[in-house]
């Protein structure tokens, strides 16, 4: 999938309420940015930079993975292939959007 069809495919999973409570941005590096504002009603998932609480750091390919199932965000977090900065608390949530 490419930037927009991972944004549409978490707009999907994110829905009215994704529990989220935080805005949380990944940031795909030159491939470009997915920021998920959890704080609004209904919850709104954007390519726009903006200030998030949680940053997380991953390639594209990565993206595809977690959005696939192929991916375990524990596992992934574990084992690098993606980097968390801000706030662990809403990093903890990734399982609930992805």
């Amino acid at each position: 999938m490419n930037l927009q069809e991972c944004t549409e495919t978490i707009r999907g999973k994110v829905g009215e309420d994704s529990g989220l409570n935080a805005v949380l941005k990944f940031d795909c590096g030159s491939d470009g940015l997915i920021v998920i504002d959890g704080v609004s009603t209904p919850n709104s998932v954007s390519n726009e930079d903006r200030e998030a609480d949680c940053t997380v750091a991953i390639t594209l390919e990565n993206l595809n993975a977690l959005l696939t199932g192929a991916l375990n965000p524990v596992t992934g977090f574990m084992s690098g292939k993606f980097k968390v900065s801000g706030d662990m608390g809403v990093a903890m949530k990734l399982q609930k959007v992805v």
